[in-house]
C-alpha cells in the first residue's frame, strides 16, 4: 500500500447543480444514474455531445437540495454554460463554487479519513471530499502535493478529461469511462445515449486508455509503430505515463514483433490490472 496521503487539488473546480428539479434535469443528461443517490453518494459520470463524445467528465458528489460537480477547473466555465442550454424552465440553480469550495484526495490507508468518501471511480484511487475553502478540515498531518496525486493515479492507469484525451474528441469507451463505472447503460436516456449503447453492444471501440512506460515519455507526443502515428501520450509521470492508442494497430505491431517508440525511444504497453479489454486486431475480433 502506498504511504498514507493528503492532497489539496487546486486543479479541481466545484460546479454545483441545485434546487428541485435538480436530479430530474441532472439525470437526463449524463451517462451514469442520479435518481438513487442520497447525500453523501457519489458516482462518476461524463456530459456527452449529441454524437456520444465526451464534453466533460466529473464526479458526482450529492448534497441536500441538489449536486457538486468535480471537475477540472479550466473546464467549469463551459460546463455552466453547456448545463444552462438544456434548463430551459427547469428549477435549477447552477453555480461556480471553485473559489468557496476545494477538492482534496487522501490514499494510502484503509479507511477513510473524517468526511472522505470512496473515489467512485477505482476504490484503488482512494478517497475524495468537497470542502470549504480555508475550513478547518483542511488540517491533515500527512500533507501531500497535487503532483503526488497525479504520480499515484498515472500509477493506476486511470484517466482524466483535459489531460489524458482532449474533450470532444473521445467516445466514453476510448477513456475506459465505461470500465470506471461511469456509465449506466440500463438507465434509459442521456445525451448521446444510442451511440455509446450501439458501441456497448457491437464491441466497436478500436481506441483505449493505457499505460506506457519508457525513457522520453512527455504530454502530447505520439507513440509510433514504424513511424506510423498510433496513439498519443496524456499525463506522465517520470517513466509512467496514460496513452490513447488504437488498440487494433498496437495489437499489429506487437504480434509483428515491431517496437513501439515516443520521442525516438521504444516504450511499452501495459493494459491497467482493473481493465478488462485486450490489445486485439480486427481479425482477431
Amino acid at each position: 500500500m502506498d504511504k498514507a496521503s493528503w492532497s489539496r487539488l487546486p486543479g479541481r473546480g466545484v460546479v454545483g447543480v441545485e434546487g428541485p428539479e435538480s436530479r430530474h434535469f441532472l439525470q437526463n443528461l449524463i451517462t451514469n444514474d442520479v435518481d438513487g443517490l442520497q447525500p453523501g453518494d457519489t458516482c462518476y459520470a461524463a456530459l456527452l455531445s449529441p454524437q456520444g463524445k465526451i464534453l466533460f467528465d466529473f464526479i458526482v458528489f450529492a448534497i441536500d437540495g441538489g449536486f457538486l460537480l468535480d471537475l477540472p477547473r479550466s473546464a467549469a466555465n463551459d460546463l455552466i454554460a453547456r448545463l444552462a442550454l438544456y434548463r430551459l424552465k427547469a428549477d435549477v440553480e447552477i453555480t461556480d463554487h471553485s473559489n468557496d469550495l476545494e477538492v482534496q484526495a487522501a490514499w494510502g490507508m484503509a479507511n477513510p479519513p473524517t468526511g472522505f468518501l470512496v473515489d467512485p471511480r477505482l476504490p484503488a484511487l482512494g478517497f475524495r471530499r468537497v470542502v470549504p475553502v480555508d475550513s478547518d478540515r483542511n488540517k491533515a498531518s500527512a500533507e501531500s502535493d497535487e503532483k503526488t496525486y497525479a504520480a499515484h493515479r498515472i500509477s493506476l492507469g486511470v484517466p482524466e478529461g483535459d489531460s489524458d484525451y482532449a474533450y470532444s474528441d473521445a467516445f466514453p469507451h476510448d477513456a475506459n469511462i465505461d470500465l470506471l463505472r461511469g456509465v449506466d447503460f440500463a438507465k434509459g436516456c442521456f445525451v448521446g445515449q444510442e451511440v455509446v449503447s450501439r458501441m456497448q453492444h457491437r464491441g466497436t471501440a478500436r481506441r483505449r486508455i493505457v499505460q506506457v512506460r519508457g525513457e522520453t515519455l512527455s504530454e502530447g507526443a505520439e507513440i509510433t509503430d514504424g513511424g506510423r502515428p498510433i496513439g498519443t501520450v496524456g499525463s506522465t509521470s517520470d517513466d509512467t505515463g496514460i496513452a490513447m492508442v488504437r488498440i487494433d494497430r498496437a495489437a499489429q505491431a506487437i504480434a509483428a514483433g515491431h517496437k513501439l517508440t515516443v520521442n525516438g525511444t521504444t516504450i511499452e504497453i501495459q493494459i491497467p490490472v482493473w481493465a478488462t479489454f485486450e490489445l486485439k486486431s480486427p481479425v482477431e475480433g
